[in-house]
């Protein structure tokens, strides 16, 4: 079924599609399942549904997202959950056999989730013929879905899949084109803005740039054009963004007064800003990216494919006609990609080989994708299995490791760290920090001003030179002993609803470890060493070493890296070995969640993958 983007006619049409599910499954002999990308989106789709049928979420509508269920085995007819709850309900019953119609929402973002779900969807309904399977979203290629699931079942010509259309009614919009490349796309976005505050009529703009630093330095640059006028209202818009200034993006602003919002494609399909007339696309965005040959997933800045230039303009053409400005050429319109690639094609797939090795599927490498993964991608993430010992040499899940791990639903490399904690005595300290880890930054980073300075203060005061990992640790000790308050959290700088949601997965951990994984919860008792060693033997294979340049390698690779400027030993003198839990690349590859190590640690912890040599031999 393909949903076509646009206005709020289209999303009342949506929810009406919602409400004839709900009827229909009075009617069938099973669930109605529907899978969402983000939990956000699975909660508030429940909630409307529920409270339009006069009930409370978790009776005849329920949901289900990591680590919370509202559902009830008896009366629950839909249910709402993320894509990974899915999948997880298949290693229980891999034919589903609970659910008549299955939905996949949002498809068109590709995840690595969605992409593992459909392709497990399609060999279920070879088995089970009668399961409904609906694909639904606003700009997926309809055609791929269509062929990818026509199953031509022996003896007959029809197929078994169709293209469903929702007609969508949208304001007309005028697009707009450079004349030439420009050089800056952060200064043409500010230039454009201005030109837009002068010359058009009223109406809120919306522009998207790529990230929280791109976002400051727009606003930053527009502040000092307003020269002490009040007539414009300008707002940042970026995921670790305190959640009272994202607030602020949604009020009216006051009379005579222009909005302008700079926001990071958190704003492109997850939120709908009212008043937005002009929409303004640099015409980039961040992705993740694996490396076959570091193993490392990396963030890069890439130029937008053009459904998701389609979804941004959407914005510009919900309540009134609207503009929308491109910051490139025609010509370069022409040649953008038409879709993104998938995040199957482009990331690290260690937790989705885990989880069909887990489901019996041995041969990973002929597994059936809508899109196929590289095969050097699919052979690195077996390789780094192989070497945190959850698979054997003949590719087969190991116990207890490999089955620990694949029943974690977090990434493999945690998993290896928290099965280590409970033999290594510091299982508490290990669950915090991969607790931490599974939200956004903690961190409150205000616009500017003496806010600003304030924070990096407040944030200083939790940092330690052994490096970030344990400055998490020590935030969420505090959060604690201060009783778990938001005027704590406000004091200090620090996201409240983040700390308290990194303290609900650590319940929920703890629970999953006892009742379930029989690994036991000790304290080291703030031995940092042991905690750091610990953290080795989960992120060996993410090592780095300081070379005498100046600048970090990896051990594995070669690959040039730098500590990123929010890590807590960006101001500290640098230190000899790091393991790192991510990379971000913008004008550097930065490496982001660091901790130091000792050199000696490597081989000791990880003596299958590391031996002893000198730089000068490596080189």
């Amino acid at each position: 079924m393909k949903r076509e983007s646009g206005s709020g006619a289209v999303a009342e049409r949506w929810y009406q599609e919602q409400r004839y599910l709900y009827e229909f499954g009075w009617h069938t002999k099973g669930l109605i399942g529907i899978t969402e990308p983000r939990r956000i989106s699975a909660i508030t789709l429940a909630d409307r549904v529920a409270s339009e049928r006069g009930e409370l979420c978790g009776e005849s509508v329920g949901v289900a997202i990591r680590f919370i269920s509202k559902c009830d085995p008896a009366q629950t007819k839909i249910k709402y959950m993320t894509e990974g709850i899915l999948l997880r309900e298949m290693l229980a019953d891999p034919l589903l056999t609970q659910y008549a119609v299955i939905m996949i929402d949002e498809a068109h973002e590709r995840s690595t989730l969605t992409d593992t779900a459909l392709g497990l969807l399609k060999k279920i309904a070879r088995k089970r013929p009668q399961l409904k399977i609906i694909v639904s979203s606003a700009t997926v290629d309809a055609e791929l879905f269509r062929d990818f699931f026509n199953l031509k079942p022996k003896g007959g010509e029809k197929d078994t899949s169709v293209i469903l259309t929702v007609e969508g009614r949208m304001y007309p919009q005028e697009v707009f084109y450079l004349r030439e490349p420009c050089p800056d796309y952060v200064k043409e976005t500010v230039a454009t803005v201005m030109k837009i505050h002068r010359t058009e009529p009223k109406g809120d703009v919306l522009a998207f740039l790529t990230g929280q630093e791109e976002v400051l330095r727009a606003l930053d640059l527009l502040r000092e054009h307003q020269e002490g006028r009040d007539d414009m209202q300008i707002l940042p818009m970026y995921g670790t963004l305190p959640n009272t200034d994202q607030l602020k993006v949604f009020f009216t602003p006051p009379k005579g007064v222009r909005k302008v919002v700079l926001a990071t494609n958190i704003a492109e399909t997850s939120v709908t800003i009212p008043g937005i007339v002009y929409v303004i696309d640099c015409g980039f965005v961040k992705l993740k990216w694996y490396s076959a040959d570091s193993t490392t997933d990396s963030l890069v800045v890439v130029p937008v494919s053009k459904a998701a230039a389609e979804q941004r303009a959407g914005r510009a053409g919900r309540i009134r006609s609207g503009k929308v400005y491109r910051l490139y050429t025609e010509t370069e319109w022409e040649k953008l990609p038409e879709h993104t690639p998938p995040e199957m094609r482009r990331s690290d797939l260690c937790s989705t080989v885990l989880f069909l090795k887990a489901l019996g599927i041995d041969n990973i490498l002929r597994f059936t994708f809508p899109s196929a993964p590289p095969a050097k991608n699919l052979l690195a993430c077996l390789e780094t299995l192989y070497a945190l010992e959850a698979l054997d040499a003949d590719g087969s899940l190991t116990s207890p490791v490999g089955y620990f791990l694949a029943e974690m639903a977090i990434p493999p490399m945690m998993a290896k760290m928290l099965y280590m904690a409970g033999q290594m005595g510091c299982s508490e300290e290990i669950l915090i920090i991969i607790a931490m880890l599974q939200v956004q930054s903690v961190f409150s980073k205000p616009a500017g001003g003496q806010a600003a300075i304030r924070g990096r203060i407040a944030k200083r005061n939790f940092e330690v030179a052994e490096g970030d990992l344990i400055t998490l640790l020590n935030v969420y000790c505090a959060f604690v002993e201060n009783g778990r308050t938001k005027e704590f959290c406000g004091r200090n700088f620090l996201i409240y609803r983040n700390l308290k949601r990194a303290h609900e997965i650590r319940t929920q951990l703890m629970s999953t470890l006892e009742r379930e994984l029989n690994v036991p919860l000790l304290s080291c008792g703030g031995n940092v060493e042991t905690i750091c060693r610990c953290i080795v033997a989960g992120f060996f294979p993410y090592a780095a070493y300081l070379h005498h340049s100046g600048v970090y390698r990896t051990v594995r690779g070669n690959t040039e890296l730098s500590i990123h400027p929010l890590s807590a030993l960006y101001t500290e003198q640098q230190p000899q070995w790091v393991v790192f839990c991510e990379l971000i690349h913008t004008t550097k590859l930065f490496m982001k969640d660091i901790t130091v190590v000792q050199q000696s640690w490597l081989p000791e912890i990880a003596p299958h993958y590391y031996h002893k040599q000198t730089v000068r031999d490596r080189e």
